[in-house]
């Protein structure tokens, strides 16, 4: 609906009380908010719910104030449109170099390591233009970093999202609440966890266009979503801004991107002006109070009020002073009424290499006496780069929001390849608590059980090669044992594992003798197949044992003879 309109605009094909209907029905036709699923995935939906508290946190930009400017529309008649269309096309396809090949080059990035995102750098050019408005005209220096910061407001409740401060200024210079920090609007909690290095320099810095275009990226690609499927693009980018506005308005500047844009020099690109918060965006920073300014002598004097008479009494008396209005209480949000988080039976972590955990980590939010509390934002966090376990979706990072029972379950942990222990972390979102770490372990892929796949006998003569390669299967507890590590030693004796050195061999890629092999992993059938086995001069049955990560072991006889002479055949004259 949002591309066939913006078509059907840009054509002037429609009046203007259609172009109004159909305004209409674009709004009506898209999800009003994003919602979490029971793997901690974001959706889209008629019955999605807003964001709890007012608490922006689970978006990248804390559903901060965007600007509203529509691309242009190419048709001779104005029509009505979902804010306030902006300067010419040929200007407005303008973008600012540093920031054009920073959208580019994340968008290159994000092709390699997330091939299925399917991610356009209009994509981003498109949020950075709602966002910023390109960081203000490309206002950036070489390196790409704002020359001024770009915040936006104070989330403290007033009209947007509430979200205490974070990261003690660090990055908005305000350690009471957070703002959205840099070109791509990033609050300091989301950047946290989803800052990249975009340019290399080592720093992950949220005013730098490299830094956060890559961010951005990766933001919009997480839970797997492919963005050549609408449905998927419309959940990326509302996750983002949770606006049906926003939305609309991302998708029309994506749509205008598309069909072409040209670079301009940084500092020239085009100024929107139209804010969702009614303002025009142009305070980059926390403005002074104003000084109040010296009246100018009035050329006529002031008429002198008049005294008040007397009251008929006698005597004076004083003004009476305005009472001061009453004080309204300020309800405090469920958020800010949390005090700690208890484990809310959360079993043993542990699973094999490449398997999904069977339990779940899972936590309360309670006051301080104990109460449990609805809709709070916990976040769960996979600590360290010592494991590449991830949660259902490939994440390391999830938020959930507690249920009635004030309980939030993360997503499904699936372990990768690395083994040992890590720590899945817990905190409140909005809140400077103490969070709950569990840690959870990998094991290595087992096999209990190893077979040759064939019975064929294993023979050779000295000096020769074995005709057939050994292979074998490994399964665990019945089932195949895929990505297995085995190791192939040929031995002494059945009772002597240590290594012969006479007998069959394998050779390396120089073509020396070898005798173990390992290192070895089974396919993802289960299979494994050793390399060609040679003889040399000795011979006899020799030993070859296949050892695998769990216990299973598996001997294999070869046997080296000298090939039989032939009988001689028999004379004519016997």
């Amino acid at each position: 609906m949002v591309a066939h309109f913006g078509t059907r605009l840009r054509k002037g094909a429609m009046t203007t009380a259609v172009a109004a209907a159909a305004v209409a029905a674009l709004s009506a036709s898209q999800a009003p908010g994003v919602t979490t699923d029971g793997q901690g995935r974001q959706t889209t939906g008629a019955d999605a719910e807003s964001t709890p508290d007012g608490n922006g946190d689970g978006s990248a930009t804390g559903n901060s104030p965007y600007y509203t400017d529509l691309p242009p529309l190419n048709t001779p008649v104005p029509t009505p449109t979902i804010g306030t269309p902006a300067a010419t096309g040929e200007a407005e396809a303008g973008i600012p170099a540093t920031v054009l090949d920073a959208y580019k080059k994340a968008a290159d990035s994000l092709s390699a390591s997330k091939p299925g995102c399917n991610l356009p750098w209009e994509l981003l050019a498109a949020i950075g233009k709602v966002e910023s408005g390109q960081a203000r005209g490309g206002n950036v220096d070489a390196a790409g970093t704002t020359i001024t910061p770009i915040l936006g407001p104070v989330l403290n409740g007033n009209g947007f999202a509430n979200i205490g401060d974070t990261d003690g200024g660090a990055y908005d210079g305000d350690s009471t609440y957070d703002r959205a920090v840099g070109p791509m609007q990033f609050i300091p909690s989301t950047w946290e966890w989803a800052g990249e290095d975009g340019n290399g320099d080592g720093k992950k810095d949220p005013n730098n266009i490299y830094d956060a275009a890559l961010a951005a990226g990766n933001y919009l690609c997480r839970f797997s979503w492919d963005l050549s499927d609408q449905a998927d693009l419309n959940s990326a980018i509302l996750s983002y801004n949770n606006s049906t506005e926003y939305l609309n308005t991302v998708l029309s500047w994506l749509e205008y991107y598309r069909k072409g844009t040209h670079e301009v020099p940084d500092g020239t690109g085009t100024l929107p002006s139209n804010r969702s918060d009614g303002s025009d965006g142009a305070t980059t920073s926390p403005s002074p109070s104003p000084s109040p300014s010296t009246p100018s002598t009035p050329s006529t004097p002031a008429p002198t009020p008049p005294k008040p008479s007397p009251p008929s009494g006698g005597g004076t008396t004083s003004p009476s002073p305005t009472p001061p209005g009453p004080t309204l209480p300020t309800t405090p949000t469920p958020t800010q009424t949390v005090d700690h988080l208890e484990d809310a039976g959360t079993g043993t972590l542990t699973a094999t290499a490449g398997d999904t955990f069977g339990e779940q980590v899972a936590v309360r939010t309670e006051t301080v006496a104990g109460k449990a509390v609805a809709k709070v934002r916990v976040r769960f966090t996979i600590v360290g780069d010592t494991t590449d376990a991830t949660f259902t979706g490939g994440e390391t990072v999830a938020t959930v929001v507690t249920d009635s029972a004030g309980t939030a379950t993360a997503p499904a942990l699936v372990a990768g390849e690395k083994t040992g222990d890590f720590i899945v972390r817990t905190t409140v979102v909005g809140r400077t608590l103490t969070g709950l770490d569990y840690t959870a372990s990998v094991t290595a892929r087992q096999a209990d059980t190893l077979v040759r796949t064939s019975d064929t006998a294993l023979t050779c003569v000295p000096g020769g090669e074995f005709a057939d390669q050994v292979e074998v299967k490994a399964t665990y507890n019945g089932a195949v044992a895929d990505k297995v590590a085995a190791t192939a030693t040929l031995v002494k004796s059945a009772d002597d594992a240590t290594e012969n050195d006479k007998g069959p061999y394998f050779k390396d890629a120089d073509g020396n003798t070898v005798r173990t092999l390992a290192d070895l992993t089974t396919d993802a059938d289960g299979l494994l197949k050793l390399p060609k086995l040679y003889a040399d001069d000795t011979t006899g049955t020799f030993l070859l044992r296949i050892t695998t990560t769990g216990g299973a072991t598996l001997t294999v006889e070869l046997t080296v003879a000298a090939a039989a002479t032939p009988e001689p055949e028999p004379s004519a004259t016997s």
